[in-house]
């Protein structure tokens, strides 16, 4: 049997208990940390024995590859951070399962620094070209499953008011872990230009929320 960490129902009053806040505060800090190592690859080391403004501004330019993998990765992680938010605003309490999905998600959060860093400087490879995108993709497909999961079994950890919304929520997702997939397919060829396939991702789960509409609003269980 599965155990629920707070409230075991809803009731009339959708109050978050600690166990979700504890939850979301841990989370936070893994992607916080996350974020702040991936400065970590970008050192004056890499710049080597620099005597002008112009051998200075060279260097720097050669480290194109590096800023960039930066920059993407950053963005990127940026926005699956904004995807737990939203996620957790909404989840009224935990189980078991759903704090190991999330645990399972935060491996790959910790490890997106280190493909990043092969991205960087190994990109001739098949291997640092891909690494990146399929870190990001099962970061996306945990953070699906969890939404998932709370909203399985009539929304049983979730808020009244976002499992009568949950279409939007499980389009969302959806449409996050379908953008990482394009940039795994298309990696070994383009690296990480194939991360542009995440300017899908608004119009895509605009696209999957309408096909939504007509299971919602008859009153069909969807994620």
């Amino acid at each position: 049997m599965r155990r629920a960490y707070g409230h075991p129902s809803g009731g009339e009053h959708d109050t978050h208990d600690p166990s979700v806040t504890r939850t979301e505060a841990y989370t936070d800090a893994v992607f916080a940390i996350a974020a702040t190592l991936l400065v970590l690859d970008l050192t004056t080391s890499s710049l080597g024995d620099v005597h002008s403004d112009g051998e200075l501004w060279a260097a720097l330019g050669a480290l194109w590859p590096n800023l960039m993998s930066f920059g993407v990765s950053f963005v990127l992680l940026s926005g699956m951070w904004m995807i737990h938010l939203r996620q957790f605003r909404d989840i009224r309490t935990v189980d078991s399962t759903l704090l190991w999905l999330n645990n399972a998600r935060l491996l790959f959060v910790v490890l997106i620094p280190f493909t990043t860093a092969l991205t960087s400087e190994y990109n001739d490879y098949y291997a640092g070209r891909v690494l990146l995108p399929v870190d990001f993709f099962l970061v996306a497909l945990f953070g699906h499953l969890s939404w998932r999961w709370a909203a399985a079994r009539g929304g049983h950890l979730m808020t009244a008011d976002a499992y009568a919304a949950r279409a939007a929520g499980a389009a969302g997702g959806l449409a996050a872990v379908s953008c990482a997939a394009i940039a795994v397919a298309a990696s070994p060829w383009i690296g990480s230009f194939a991360f542009f396939a995440f300017l899908l991702n608004a119009p895509l789960a605009a696209l999957l929320q309408r096909g939504s509409r007509p299971g919602r609003d008859a009153g069909t269980t969807a994620g």
